[in-house]
């Protein structure tokens, strides 16, 4: 495999609590049971997240003795860039996607692996306290006045990747934590979206809906996509996984004709 052959999907907010380690680790199941190669490379050594999700996932694979797809995984415990790049660079030698998942707080390392990135993954939670991570409303007609902090050092990072080797990253919003019962803030956080990407360039997509599911899932490991290894789902659940189906095909991965067609239209857009 050629040394940059590999895919790196990044999962960053500066903001906890967003389910973006949620998000990362189905995500990568979800690849690997696409029969991709996927490493995981897991920033938060504090809090380790993505990491004990997946510890959880080996043990229960040992404990009934079943076979589950799961991705190769490390947790990056140094503090220094040419470090992390070395592991990044050794996982493209046997990896067809590197996720990596960062830490819910600013961190040098994050901001780095954001420039690693050919997919940046940013989920917030459909509300204006999320919104202003990435840019401030009026309070009246909740019209985007300006961009924030984060926005703009996104914006940086994919114009100087662009000019170091021409890769354009595809920035993608993802929308979790969705209430269907909060019809006017949904819109208006949905227009203010639209909005800033026109501005700033990402893309929006609906994530995952608040449901008690996914934190029930933790101590196994499994995830919804785990059929014949979760008893009897409710048509809830059902839902759910489909919201994740959706969602591991709106990042536009350039696997398959759909995920190379969909990324050749958002380079387009965002050119």
């Amino acid at each position: 495999m050629a040394t940059n052959a590999a895919h790196c999907i990044v999962f960053a907010n500066e903001k906890g609590g967003t389910g973006k380690s949620t998000t990362c680790v189905h995500t990568a199941v979800a690849l690997t049971a696409q029969d991709l190669t996927v490493g995981v490379i897991d920033l938060d050594h504090r809090q380790r997240t993505v990491t004990r999700y997946l510890d959880n996932r080996t043990e229960t694979m040992r404990r009934r003795d079943i076979s589950l797809p799961i991705p190769a995984y490390e947790v990056f415990e140094g503090t220094e860039v040419a470090a992390l790049d070395a592991v990044i660079e050794r996982l493209r030698e046997t990896c067809q996607v590197i996720v990596i998942d960062t830490p819910g707080r600013d961190d040098p390392l994050a901001r780095h692996a954001a420039t690693k990135a050919h997919t940046l993954v940013t989920p917030i939670n459909d509300s204006f306290v999320d919104f202003d991570l990435i840019g401030q409303v009026d309070p009246e007609n909740f019209k985007v006045k300006r961009l924030s902090f984060y926005a703009e050092l996104m914006w940086e990072t994919r114009k100087t990747r662009a000019k170091a080797d021409g890769v354009s990253i595809d920035w993608v919003v993802l929308r979790n934590r969705l209430h269907h019962m909060e019809a006017r803030n949904q819109k208006r956080v949905g227009e203010a979206l639209t909005e800033l990407s026109k501005r700033v360039g990402f893309r929006v997509i609906p994530g995952l809906s608040e449901r008690v599911i996914f934190r029930e899932l933790f101590p196994s490991g499994l995830t919804l996509l785990d059929k014949g290894h979760l008893g009897d789902l409710g048509i809830s659940h059902v839902a759910a996984r489909q919201e994740l189906r959706e969602m591991v095909g709106g990042l536009a991965l350039p696997f398959g004709p759909r995920g190379a067609q969909e990324r050749a239209a958002a380079e387009r857009n965002a050119a």
